[in-house]
């Protein structure tokens, strides 16, 4: 299966990344440029984007750039760190960068960036690979 098949099949069954409005950009085995528009809905108390906005933004990623080598992928550890506030109407992309691919394990780092070219989250993700093929 070609990785834009994998990475349409796994979109098209995943009403929570279809709910934030990611749109796909570009995408391949081991990177992926995805970008959403935040939304008043996406905002907290502070009036600042609600950080699971930017971690659900780089865990898709993560996903759909580890599971476009054809072997079934899933996250076995993620962190993130925010380095700038997220305000309502900026665009955010994502920039995976495939760290370490072995037979088992992949490591990603994912930077979102806003319209501006500012990075506002750093997110580093595993997945274990699984021997499944899609």
């Amino acid at each position: 299966m070609a990785p834009s098949e994998i990475i349409d099949k796994m979109y098209n069954n995943d009403p929570f990344s279809q709910w934030l409005g990611i749109e796909r950009v570009e995408e391949g085995p081991g990177f992926c440029l995805l970008r959403l528009k935040v939304r008043a809905e996406m905002l907290n108390g502070f009036s600042i984007a609600h950080g699971g906005i930017t971690y659900s933004l780089a865990d898709s990623a993560l996903a759909f750039a580890s599971n476009a080598h054809g072997r079934k992928c899933v996250s076995v550890e993620t962190s993130i760190s925010h380095v700038q506030p997220v305000m309502e109407g900026d665009v955010l992309t994502t920039h995976v960068e495939e760290v370490s691919l072995s037979g088992r394990i992949g490591i990603y780092h994912v930077t979102v960036k806003n319209q501006h070219d500012v990075d506002v989250a750093i997110f580093k993700g595993s997945v274990y690979r699984r021997s499944e093929k899609w």
